[in-house]
Order: C-alpha cells, then sequence, then structure tokens
C-alpha cells in the first residue's frame, strides 16, 4: 500500500478539490467503499480518505491517480476534465468504446 503526502500548492488547491471530490462522486456511484476502491487501486484506505477529504487539498502522485482511474474504469483525462458527468463516464470504459 502506497501513501503519499505533499502540501499542495496554493495556485493548486482547487484542483485538488475539485479531483477529490470527482474520485468521491463516482466512487459513491460505482457503490465502492473507500476501502473497497482503495483495496482496488492498491492503496491505502487513509489515503484514499485524505484524497476524498472535503477543504482538504492532498497532493498524490500521478501512479496513484492513474490507479484510482483504472479501479474506476474511466479514462485518466475524464477524471481531471469531469465538470459534469457525461453517461459515457458514469458507465465506465465500457460505455466509452465506440463502433
Amino acid at each position: 500500500m502506497r501513501f503519499v503526502s505533499k502540501e499542495v500548492s496554493f495556485k493548486n488547491r482547487d484542483r485538488f478539490f475539485q479531483l477529490g471530490i470527482t474520485i468521491a462522486t463516482l466512487r459513491k456511484l460505482r457503490g465502492l467503499s473507500q476501502e473497497k476502491l482503495a483495496e482496488k487501486a492498491n492503496i491505502s484506505r487513509s489515503l484514499l480518505s485524505a484524497i476524498e477529504a472535503p477543504n482538504l487539498a492532498h497532493s498524490f502522485s500521478l501512479e496513484v491517480f492513474f490507479d484510482l482511474a483504472d479501479a474506476l474504469e474511466v479514462d485518466p483525462a475524464a477524471l481531471l476534465n469531469a465538470s459534469a458527468f457525461p453517461d459515457s463516464l458514469l458507465k465506465g470504459k465500457s460505455g466509452n468504446q465506440q463502433g
């Protein structure tokens, strides 16, 4: 299990807030507990809790970010761009495939 902690710069604080909210929302929509998502992403539950915590900007590595995206079955770019949740994001990878 990985636990990474680094102070977030002021200019990036809102980005980490939004990312944490997005991860928490998708986790809940997928019916996953923090413990289950953390297990799927191979991170500690305490790290996931810190990432999702409202009003707390918590820095984490790209590796953790990619592992969370995979565990949530979404494209990593979709997590970064999520301000609204299109159907394809809510459905996971299988909803993103065309053709």
